[in-house]
């Protein structure tokens, strides 16, 4: 199972970017993906996360009303549009699945930069 995120890049304060995240080899028993982000010197933080239906979304605080997260089963992609980045916002972006308790697939990162 292998998972590739994309789509990073810088944008100014306000700007938007949408991040992709492609998988291979993923079950097709029912599984979670979610986002998650590490700033410099920070430990990684939840993002947001969707369920295999769509219908359950959720998001961390600090990007509600800002971030939606969206995916396309047929497809094996994920998608996060990003809206109203700040700098705050900054930091390397990784994709990860799970089909237990605990996210145990990630994919390598995408940089996200925001500048004030």
């Amino acid at each position: 199972v292998q998972l590739q995120a994309s789509g990073g890049g810088w944008v100014q304060a306000g700007g938007s970017l949408r991040l992709s995240c492609t998988g291979s080899g993923l079950p097709s028993k029912n599984y979670s993906l979610g986002w998650f982000r590490q700033a410099p010197g920070k430990e990684r933080e939840f993002v947001a996360s969707i369920n295999r239906s769509g219908y359950r979304k959720e998001y961390a605080d600090s990007v509600k009303g800002r971030f939606t997260i969206s995916r396309n089963n047929a497809e094996n992609t994920m998608w996060l549009q990003m809206t109203s980045l700040n700098p705050e916002d900054t930091g390397v972006y990784y994709c990860a699945a799970k089909w237990g308790p605990q996210y145990h697939v990630w994919g390598r990162g995408t940089q996200v930069t925001v500048s004030s």
